[in-house]
């Protein structure tokens, strides 16, 4: 008989984007969940997230759902964003009129 992934978190039945998460996904699923948090506590779609900060929206999608882990560098921008989103926006923003 075969068996089903072994679910280590299940989905978050007040977020419709949610799935659950196998054990082998784990690391990168938290990570994208992370990233889904905060485009949702700016109040922007995926689109609007990627054009503000300069993250390839494709890049970003894989990200939130688990498929891929953002690289390091990503990861600390991420962080950055977490702490100080309009001045990352902006800085952003100014260094492509550059």
């Amino acid at each position: 008989m075969k068996k089903g992934p072994i679910i280590a978190i299940e989905a978050d039945t007040s977020d419709s984007e949610d799935r659950p998460v196998s054990a082998e996904g784990l690391e990168k699923a938290l990570q994208g969940r992370r990233i889904r948090r905060l485009r949702q506590q700016l109040g922007v779609s995926q689109s609007e997230f990627a054009e503000r900060y300069g993250i390839p929206v494709a890049n970003l999608r894989q990200y939130e759902i688990g498929r891929t882990m953002p690289p390091p560098a990503v990861r600390a921008y991420l962080a950055v964003i977490e702490q100080e989103p309009e001045t990352t926006a902006a800085a952003y923003r100014k260094s492509q009129a550059a």
